[in-house]
């Protein structure tokens, strides 16, 4: 950790949401109290990031903002009818993401769920001379309706969330995979995986949850093109992509919705799992 970080001997941090935290970061701002909008000339970057996965559908709705600026997108891939349906718009947009609740009304497709949201798992890491925080859930239920055109569908399937704010430093590539699925031996399973943010190796927002208990996973590797994580293999179905350069912000992002099989980090077979994978590299 770099010696300007303020923290002293307290980072990385890993915990549960709620729960006292060191001495040491008892003055950081941190939430459930608002961080400021910018650490020096760090602007606060900050998002909630909600992905429902299961055998029928798979969605995502997120909410983003980068010290002032706002953006909101939204995706939902149908596996049965093989059509993606996604839209990213500049400020809140359609997508609403309160406490246990996660919807969108944009145009010909609606989504209205409700969250079992637990805890979580909380970390707080040093990036350069700053700090991120985030919080992950993994595997909690996700109840409601989802339409599409004119099909409404009752969804009952598993969810990660995923809250982040953090002073990221001006040049970030991360890469990311969370999923839920099943072990070989009928154990529900939910990760969340990361290389390139929140990953030192000891206290990192790595998790596996099996059977709704959370472990913290050992550091993993990404294969290129995000084929897989060391013997977690990937098959992509549908992506969603941008590329922005707004001058000031320059983004190249991927995420493709698919399923997986193999073994999780810290070696539980899958016997099927579905969820994202994603790339991102930013100047922000």
């Amino acid at each position: 950790m770099p010696a300007a970080a303020p923290f002293g001997s307290s980072l990385p941090y890993r915990g549960v949401f709620g729960q006292p935290r060191p001495g040491a970061l008892s003055a950081v701002p941190l939430p459930p109290a608002p961080m400021p909008a910018w650490r020096g000339r760090r602007p606060l970057k900050a998002w909630r990031y909600v992905g429902v996965f299961d055998s029928e559908l798979m969605l995502c709705l997120a909410s983003v903002r980068i010290g002032p600026a706002r953006q909101s997108f939204w995706a939902v891939w149908d596996r049965g009818a093989r059509r993606l349906y996604e839209r990213t718009r500049r400020g809140r947009g359609a997508v609403r993401l309160t406490p246990r609740r996660a919807q969108i009304s944009d145009g010909a497709v609606s989504i209205d769920l409700d969250l079992d949201e637990t805890a979580g798992i909380e970390t707080v890491c040093a990036t350069g001379s700053a700090y991120g925080w985030t919080r992950k859930q993994g595997g909690i239920r996700a109840r409601g309706t989802v339409k599409l055109g004119g099909r409404r569908i009752r969804l009952h399937a598993r969810a990660v969330i995923d809250d982040t704010a953090a002073y990221y430093e001006r040049h970030t590539v991360w890469r990311w995979s969370a999923g839920v699925g099943h072990a070989e031996d009928g154990r529900e399973l939910a990760w969340n995986l990361v290389q390139g943010v929140n990953d030192p190796l000891h206290d990192s927002e790595r998790t596996v949850w099996i059977d709704g208990v959370a472990t913290e996973a050992p550091p993993v590797r990404f294969h290129p093109g995000l084929t897989g994580i060391g013997a977690l293999h990937f098959q992509p179905e549908a992506t969603r992509q941008r590329h922005e350069n707004l001058l000031l912000v320059r983004s190249a992002y991927r995420q493709p919705f698919g399923s997986f099989s193999g073994v999780l980090p810290g070696g539980v077979s899958l016997a099927a799992g579905y969820g994202v994978m994603e790339e991102h590299d930013v100047w922000w």
